[in-house]
């Protein structure tokens, strides 16, 4: 016997191929935004500092803050980033962890978000953000939650250590069945 269901479609632009990191100041246009906040991790602050060299005038800071399992804490010191830096759009260059921080604005603001992972994290495709306050995690789920535009560039995951690579590909699988 056949189920019924209802699927809403993805919304999510995807930006697939080699060097398309490239096309994120085309994809800001393309978008609207003259004025982006770049995120990710203290570790990935050097290529995010690039990423937001390359889009020059776009980047109107740089929140190098992002943690594992998306801290209501860093949330509310990269808010007040956002709000300094007068952006209407955040870039999430990274995993999981910068990726959460981008949903965790965008929720709070409305801004808009690029995705630009380095993982297979997968909840770059996902309308779902957990949070943690207190050591709990929460976990919300809400259409505005998931990124405008994902741009995934093949060669920002060719370096991956393999441990990374496993650990990654199997949390992309997990996201893949939240989406059931």
């Amino acid at each position: 016997m056949m189920e019924s269901f209802v699927f809403p479609g993805l919304t999510t632009r995807v930006v697939f191929g080699r060097g398309t990191l490239a096309q994120a100041g085309a994809e800001l246009d393309r978008m609207g935004h003259g004025k982006v906040l770049v995120l990710s991790t203290e570790g990935q602050a050097g290529e995010a500092r690039g990423l937001a060299d390359s889009l020059g005038d776009r980047a109107a800071g740089l929140f190098a803050g992002a943690e594992m399992h998306t801290p209501v804490e860093v949330t509310e010191r990269a808010l007040a980033a956002y709000a300094a830096s007068r952006a209407t759009a955040v870039v999430s260059l990274g995993g999981g962890s910068t990726t959460g921080l981008g949903k965790a604005i965008a929720v709070r603001t409305g801004a808009d978000q690029l995705v630009i992972p380095t993982t297979y994290a997968g909840s770059e495709m996902t309308d779902i953000l957990g949070e943690t306050a207190g050591g709990e995690k929460t976990t919300r789920r809400s259409p505005d939650i998931r990124p405008e535009t994902v741009i995934y560039d093949v060669d920002l995951t060719l370096s991956l250590p393999v441990g990374l690579t496993v650990t990654s590909a199997m949390n992309a699988i997990a996201h893949a069945m939240e989406a059931f």
